[in-house]
């Protein structure tokens, strides 16, 4: 129960440090940064990492991740591609199908590179990990964007 009670205060330590840093200025670099320190932070944490398996894994999590960004960067270009006709949304469909495709041989790839990197049960977990720490920035986002919403209706009374 410790063990949970420290990833719990180390997660939610950084992920204020995040908040804190404009969470509404998506081109923010320091956002970018304090966010990065938290996941690697919580990856290594999750993971159990080694000094040894962390110099391994951490360049190929970080190619890993500069691909999923790319794709994620393609995806919202095709998201705000214009769709006025059948023709164009036809479109626009397959190429959002072919981006998820792309997603999929992405993280099969680097399945096999973790496993190279890390012993199995380590590896197994790394897109677990990546998930959960999502899961809890977006839900502390939300619970901070919820805050201010509710200062701000107070404040004006």
């Amino acid at each position: 129960m410790k063990h949970f009670n420290i990833q719990s205060f180390i997660v939610a330590l950084f992920l204020c440090l995040c908040i804190q840093a404009k969470a509404q200025d998506k081109d923010n670099p320091e956002l970018r940064d304090k966010i990065k320190s938290a996941e690697v932070a919580y990856l290594s944490q999750q993971l159990n990492l080694t000094p040894e398996e962390a110099q391994k894994f951490w360049p190929i999590y970080n190619n890993y991740t500069r691909e999923v960004e790319q794709l994620i960067a393609e995806r919202r270009r095709n998201r705000q591609s214009d769709r006025k006709d059948d023709e164009a949304a036809r479109r626009a469909l397959n190429t959002e199908m072919d981006i998820e495709q792309k997603m999929l041989n992405v993280r099969k790839r680097y399945n096999q590179e973790f496993l190279k990197a890390l012993p199995a049960r380590k590896a197994g977990n790394v897109f677990k990990a990546e998930r959960e720490f999502r899961g809890q920035l977006i839900r502390q986002l939300k619970e901070r964007s919820a805050v201010n919403r509710n200062n701000r209706r107070f404040n004006r009374n």
